[in-house]
């Protein structure tokens, strides 16, 4: 009975949301494409000829918006679930933390790259606390990789929870880079708790 109001007021949400509705017009495939948009407009992250890896890129909305702005660079997008195709963006179907995964990624990249974004969140339990600290792990995960990966001057991008595992993760990433920020976007749901880390510059 719960799942079923709960699906019901997610429908009303969805109707309702100007992003939603926005995302239709614009063609991206899901609303947190804005988040990102956000994102990008505050901390000027994106430009032509840059490579950057999609971390739990499904459906594509992120990989659509980076898409057309690197253009002529590289996007690599990774994902458990099948993915549409994304002009000029190479896809990875595949858990990412597996690290053969890992390795078929870095596969594709011959030198560093200049950002790794990861909107990777478990499938939702319904408790908030265990949810947020199943998601901060995989955010730990991307930022341990990305580590490996990125430039001296790279960025890391990651959705991540308050609560649970907030405050290590924090603290965490200000032991790998210089700078880190927490941003939550006005198209993120007022009633979430998601916000979203920025780092730059490694230690």
């Amino acid at each position: 009975m719960k799942k079923n109001k709960f699906s019901k007021n997610w429908v009303i949400k969805q109707r309702r949301d100007t992003y939603v509705k926005q995302s239709k017009v614009d063609g991206y495939r899901a609303r947190s494409a804005y988040k990102l948009k956000e994102i990008d407009e505050k901390f000027k992250i994106f430009k032509g000829g840059m490579t950057v890896i999609d971390i739990g890129a499904a459906p594509g909305s992120w990989s659509q918006y980076v898409s057309k702005i690197v253009k002529s660079g590289k996007l690599i997008s990774i994902d458990l679930k099948e993915m549409d195709l994304i002009e000029k963006t190479i896809q990875i179907k595949g858990d990412f933390t597996d690290h053969e995964v890992q390795n078929e990624i870095k596969n594709h990249t011959k030198d560093k790259v200049d950002a790794v974004i990861s909107d990777m969140a478990v499938n939702t339990t319904g408790i908030k606390n265990i949810d947020s600290i199943q998601t901060g792990e995989l955010c730990k995960e991307a930022m341990i990789f990305s580590k490996e990966i990125i430039l001296r001057d790279g960025y890391f991008i990651s959705k991540i929870f308050m609560g649970g595992t907030f405050n290590e993760i924090v603290a965490e990433a200000k032991k790998i880079f210089k700078e880190v920020r927490v941003f939550k976007p006005k198209s993120s749901r007022k009633d979430s708790k998601e916000s979203f880390i920025v780092c730059r510059k490694l230690r």
